[in-house]
């Protein structure tokens, strides 16, 4: 079913383009192991089996390792009659709503479809936002989901994860294994290793550059859905404030699923380190909102708290 988020044909080439190359590098990864390891069973059971369980099980994954729990509208109704409300207005199935009891103000969307989404804020998130705040980044979410980019980089991003997890179980069942008997171990090592480097870069690379456009690209249209961009640059002001205020160690685990968060959970803005960022500058957010504001003639500027 087609939602009334507006389209973005750039974010579905994009999309399409990332996710072929990234099928294109794994196939080549894939077949590199094979010839190192002797053993096509081992790799393509396992790749498959770590793929199809990510792909099946990523909004379980993604709840436990925030600690997010599905909530009910009888617990958090202003929650639900938000989401209620923008999913009404963009014509699409309600996602399951959760809430993580952290400090860190963030929320975030994962979910292989539309049917089995969940959208994710966490309590620190709740307390801070005023209602037309809380709009904006829900919508934000949701057009996530909408767009279905929200599925591409959960595949994508734990690409990587399997890879490198083939790698040592490949590599001790070589040790172990195998390796009585062969004495070049070190090379089969050495080339795995560096076969396993290489592709970590390259997708490492894809995934940011698609990950920050797909961030734009979500702003953009949550404002239009809901004709408040101001609301979503306060949003936005507001949420890389406080969390530039968290304790780093607080923020660590967050971290590494910063692909998922409407904001990265980073304590400060980054320099050259942007350019291999999740997210695009907040520069960049409240310009492009202040564009859609102006588009709009929103009378509020965006960007006040």
């Amino acid at each position: 079913m087609q939602s009334r988020f507006r389209s973005d044909r750039r974010l579905t080439a994009r999309m399409g383009v990332t996710l072929f190359l990234l099928g294109l590098l794994y196939v080549g990864f894939v077949a590199a192991l094979i010839v190192l390891l002797k053993s096509w069973v081992l790799v393509v059971v396992i790749a498959a089996a770590l793929l199809g369980a990510q792909y099946w099980f990523s909004d379980r994954i993604a709840l436990y390792a925030m600690r997010g729990r599905v909530v009910e509208r009888e617990e958090y109704p202003g929650l639900h009659g938000v989401v209620d409300r923008l999913c009404a207005i963009a014509d699409m199935p309600k996602p399951v709503v959760a809430v993580s009891d952290i400090d860190m103000p963030n929320a975030f969307a994962t979910g292989r479809n539309a049917d089995h989404a969940v959208v994710c804020v966490t309590t620190g998130l709740l307390r801070r936002l005023e209602k037309d705040e809380l709009e904006g980044v829900l919508a934000h979410e949701l057009s996530h989901v909408a767009h279905k980019d929200v599925a591409v980089i959960t595949v994508a991003s734990f690409l990587g994860v399997i890879a490198g997890l083939i790698v040592r179980f490949a590599f001790y069942s070589q040790l172990f294994g195998g390796g009585r008997r062969d004495q070049n171990t070190a090379v089969v090592f050495a080339a795995v290793m560096g076969v396993s480097a290489a592709v970590y870069a390259i997708s490492f690379v894809l995934i940011r550059a698609l990950s920050r456009y797909r961030e734009l690209s979500a702003d953009r249209s949550a404002a239009l859905l809901t004709g408040r961009p101001s609301a979503l640059a306060s949003a936005l002001t507001k949420v890389s404030g406080d969390i530039a205020r968290i304790p780093t160690k607080d923020l660590r685990t967050a971290q590494a699923f910063n692909a998922f968060y409407f904001s990265p959970a980073l304590g400060r803005e980054p320099g050259i380190a942007r350019f291999f960022s999740t997210h695009p500058s907040l520069e960049q957010r409240l310009d492009q909102l202040g564009r859609i504001s102006a588009e709009l003639g929103e009378a509020a500027a965006p960007g006040g708290a």
